[in-house]
């Protein structure tokens, strides 16, 4: 399945509950993506996630269900932390 890099801006901070997360688990499941991981920026305002999606379209329409921002969509090919380490030592 492709893998789709997103990055969300917020207005405010995003404060994370386990409600909130469940309810997105739920929507992200009913529309058929697959969250991986996620990095949140130091002020809480910007987050960049990993995805498995079908398509771009699928994110937009699991972000709209779910009240967040998806302002950035990227299809990457690969992900290899293993060879950026390798690379740098």
């Amino acid at each position: 399945m492709p893998l789709f890099l997103i990055e969300r801006n917020y207005a405010e901070k995003l404060e994370l509950t386990v409600d909130g997360v469940s309810a997105v688990s739920k929507i992200n499941g009913d529309i058929g993506v697959n969250w991986l991981f996620s990095f949140l920026s130091a002020d809480k305002r910007k987050s960049y996630c990993l995805y498995e999606a079908k398509d771009p379209e699928a994110i937009r329409e699991a972000a709209r269900r779910a009240n967040l921002p998806a302002d950035v969509i990227i299809e990457v090919s690969q992900v290899r932390p293993e060879l950026v380490l390798a690379a740098a030592a």
